[in-house]
């Protein structure tokens, strides 16, 4: 008898990948020898003729007997979904009595995290002379010297000329061609850019939020005050407190409508634009905002309930503006309270 089992392929990890469909469980995928996955990761596989992008929910799991698993076909480059993240989708899942991957959808509304990043390029001076000097081409350095890199396109603009005339000087040495981000990356709040003087009253709410936030425990405040009282200014210690310790703030809104305003006020008191999150946006800002979100540069969101359901990397304060206001209650798909859900998504984190 010869023992051949030096020549027997090991056996393949398995791994249970949640899909964005309405499933009650998640589906078992073999996992290629050459790819490492963890819980959390985003990954491609194979559901029936077509591929679906889903996320690792189990490592480890005992393959099922006799039934040829179908391999993982692909990892994505993008952060794993959080643990706290995960938590919450199941608490949705459980007290709601929804299919989790029905919940799993409310967090892939940004559906381009999927696809290749864009590869986009800027065109910069070197210094270097054209072997032929023209009008158009003067006309165009001279703009290009106090700009920085620039699309062609833009370039061009900028001159009065045509975008020949930037790749044509390009192929003499005369631009470089460098790489740009995909997406333009999120101004940095700073939490001490413009401060406001509180009243008596302001200061000691503020004095508590600020404990609160700088705790790093989980805990719930209820600011209540007439209109006007200056309850905004007072959460925005808060906020600030959530920046100072390095943590992200969402700042949820009842109304879409409201968003602009709120934005202006975010920027006047941090000095930086906060990324905005609503169904109305683009869905090329959508991506932008949820792989901001996700590698932590986003550091101030302002939106609507379902900025919930984003990839946050370091969560630090959730506010809840205006929390009585009935446009909190999601009442399509899967039913929940903004407000409700917020107060979860702080306990689980």
């Amino acid at each position: 008898m010869f023992d051949d089992s030096s020549n027997k392929k090991p056996d393949k990890a398995v791994v249970s990948v949640l899909l964005p469909l309405a499933l009650d469980a998640a589906y078992s995928y073999s996992v290629p020898p050459d790819m490492a996955l963890v819980v959390g990761d985003y990954v491609n596989v194979p559901l029936g003729p077509r591929l679906v992008a889903g996320v690792v929910w189990k490592t480890g799991v005992a393959a099922p007997k006799g039934m040829r698993l179908r391999d993982v076909r692909q990892r994505f480059d993008l952060p794993s979904m959080s643990e706290a993240q995960r938590r919450f989708m199941q608490w949705i899942a459980d007290y709601y009595m929804a299919p989790p991957g029905m919940v799993l959808r409310g967090c892939l509304r940004a559906k381009g995290i999927f696809e290749p990043p864009r590869h986009k390029v800027a065109y910069q001076l070197t210094g270097a002379e054209p072997q032929r000097m023209t009008p158009q081409r003067q006309r165009l350095m001279e703009v290009a010297r106090d700009l920085p890199a620039m699309k062609a396109r833009e370039l061009a603009d900028e001159a009065g000329v045509g975008v020949s005339v930037v790749k044509g000087l390009a192929e003499q040495g005369v631009f470089e061609v460098v790489d740009l981000p995909p997406f333009a990356p999120f101004a940095k709040p700073n939490p001490m850019a413009a401060p406001v003087q509180l009243s008596g009253s302001q200061e000691k709410a503020a004095r508590a939020l600020r404990a609160s936030v700088t705790a790093r425990k989980f805990s719930v405040s209820l600011l209540d005050g007439v209109t006007g009282s200056g309850k905004t200014e007072v959460y925005f210690e808060a906020m600030a407190a959530a920046l100072v310790a390095g943590r992200q703030v969402l700042l949820l809104l009842p109304e879409i409508a409201l968003t602009t305003t709120f934005i202006a006020r975010v920027e006047e008191r941090f000095g930086a634009a906060p990324a905005e999150w609503h169904s109305q946006m683009r869905p090329r800002e959508r991506e932008r905002v949820w792989r901001a979100v996700a590698s932590g540069e986003a550091q101030i969101v302002v939106g609507a309930r379902s900025g919930l359901f984003l990839p946050w990397s370091n969560p630090g304060l959730i506010v809840v503006d205006e929390e009585h206001e009935p446009a909190y209650k999601q009442g399509d798909g899967i039913s929940y309270h903004g407000r409700d859900m917020a107060v979860v998504y702080g306990s689980l984190g």
